[in-house]
């Protein structure tokens, strides 16, 4: 059974819970054969630290070692240190094709001097859910055409680069009002609906895409039993067996309510592979891990999972390690790339509403929220200070701070004249009172646009809240810079 734990080791990818490898994580690895893992911003310090620990798990992995990332870009981007990528929304809305391909070279540069070779973007869900708690910004916008697009392009500078992709999230979380990450979705249209849409940017990327990552959405015309990560009509039936599919194709993590709470982690993970994917995202503790090999290999050794599947979805996963391998290189002056996000994030601005500026010599008056949580997927956004320190660069601004908008008394707020800047920094929708009764002169939606579409005011849009961005609305405000970009979703007419 151990020769069958290493083997089942090697088809899954799990998560560290420190900054070093220790000596216990090092252990599991070997003895288990593991040669994926994926790090997040807990695992990072910084770039002398980081590549210290990619360094360390490659010596543990051995030279097919996959070592992931999540640098989508804007909200989603975890080494924070290197040249900031904007949200794919804001490629959208600069609608330039070289452009998002040499953002995406860019990002790859970055994140393989660290040490990694593989990283879980981009997005190809197509966002026409305003509703849609999780999405929203990581798309690059709702035109099956346009937006895969972009998003070929993105994927092909960084692949020029040496950075494997893997699209997300198959076959597509764009029209959903339930976060996977809390739930478990449903997306019920017919088959011919999910063609044209939600299917599109995944078929047309079977060609081309090295790896697909999962879904943990139900889609009944498909399979009205069973999640896409866990369903052999989808994965098999339609991804590989319809459309041809050669690439991996890797769950997204099993420890999302979506599916840690409907079925155990090992239960989830056999079926996953037996459902056609190559590879399991077991991110949730040690033992969850454990138990995750434990019942891989238990199904390899009753034939549950034949041994014939299994050999080709290791050689699938080596094949992606030889093309793509773990080599870092250096990374030396990031003065262009930075140069290139600021541009790219300058041409992503958007406007909404004809927004004007403050006058020369305004008094301005800023409403934000006081607090800026992340929502396990992305990170926190830009706090209060950063905003009014931003507005503070040409105008005198007195700061005026919310903890609920649904109990924020609009009306409270003196009459005296003075400009009034309403910044939203996190990616939560208004509800019906702050709808209802804010009225600023200006909306600044730091994250998600949908949010300028809850307050009946012009707004200036960013699709994100990184330095560049904050940046480019400067810019704005000083009348150097045009929003010249072109919201890419329905409703921004």
């Amino acid at each position: 059974m151990s020769q069958l734990k290493k083997i089942a080791g090697q088809l899954i990818m799990i998560r560290l819970t420190g900054t070093e490898l220790d000596a216990a994580s090092a252990h599991f690895i070997r003895a288990n054969s593991i040669r994926a893992v994926c790090l997040f911003r807990q695992n990072m310090v910084d770039h002398e630290q980081l590549a210290r620990l990619t360094s360390d798990l490659r010596a543990v992995m051995g030279p097919q070692a996959l070592i992931a990332i999540d640098q989508e870009g804007g909200a989603v981007a975890r080494a924070n240190w290197v040249p900031a990528p904007p949200a794919a929304m804001a490629l959208g809305a600069a609608a330039d094709a070289d452009l998002a391909r040499r953002v995406g070279a860019a990002v790859a540069r970055a994140i393989k001097a660290l040490g990694f070779n593989w990283n879980f973007a981009p997005v190809l869900d197509l966002n026409n859910n305003p509703r849609n708690p999780v999405i929203a910004e990581r798309s690059f916008g709702a035109d099956p055409q346009r937006a895969t697009g972009l998003a070929m392009a993105w994927m092909a500078g960084s692949q020029s680069e040496g950075v494997a992709c893997c699209v997300k999230h198959f076959p597509g979380h764009g029209d959903t009002h339930v976060d996977s990450h809390r739930d478990l979705p449903t997306v019920d249209k017919t088959l011919a609906e999910l063609e044209n849409f939600e299917f599109a940017p995944f078929r047309m990327a079977a060609g081309c895409a090295p790896a697909m990552m999962t879904a943990h959405i139900v889609y009944p015309a498909l399979d009205p039993q069973f999640p896409a990560t866990m369903s052999h009509r989808i994965l098999t039936g339609l991804l590989r067996e319809q459309w041809q599919y050669k690439g991996v194709v890797i769950t997204d993590s099993m420890d999302m309510h979506a599916i840690a709470h409907r079925y155990g982690a090992g239960q989830a993970a056999v079926q996953a592979l037996a459902a056609g994917a190559d590879m399991v995202t077991a991110l949730g503790d040690a033992q969850a891990q454990q138990e995750t090999i434990d019942a891989i290999a238990a199904a390899i050794d009753s034939g549950a999972l034949p041994m014939r599947a299994v050999d080709e979805r290791l050689e699938r996963l080596a094949q992606l390690a030889a093309t793509y391998p773990c080599a870092p290189c250096a990374y030396g002056d990031d003065s262009a790339d930075r140069a290139l996000m600021a541009e790219a994030w300058q041409r992503g601005l958007s406007a909404r509403g004809n927004p004007q500026r403050p006058p020369a010599g305004a008094k301005l008056r800023l409403v934000v929220r006081q607090d800026v949580t992340g929502d396990g997927v992305s990170d926190a956004g830009v706090p209060a200070a950063a905003v009014a320190a931003l507005l503070a660069r040409s105008h005198e601004v007195e700061t005026v701070t919310f903890a609920d908008a649904e109990t924020f008394d609009w009306s409270a707020l003196p009459d005296d004249g003075r400009f009034v800047v309403l910044a939203s920094t996190s990616r939560l929708r208004y509800g019906p009172q702050a709808r209802a009764t804010w009225r600023p002169d200006l909306h600044l939606a730091l994250w998600n646009p949908y949010q300028a579409l809850d307050i009946a005011a012009p707004a200036l849009m960013t699709y994100g809240f990184a330095a560049p961005a904050l940046d480019a609305v400067h810019a704005w405000l000083g009348g150097s810079l045009d929003a010249a970009g072109q919201c890419p979703v329905p409703g921004f007419d």
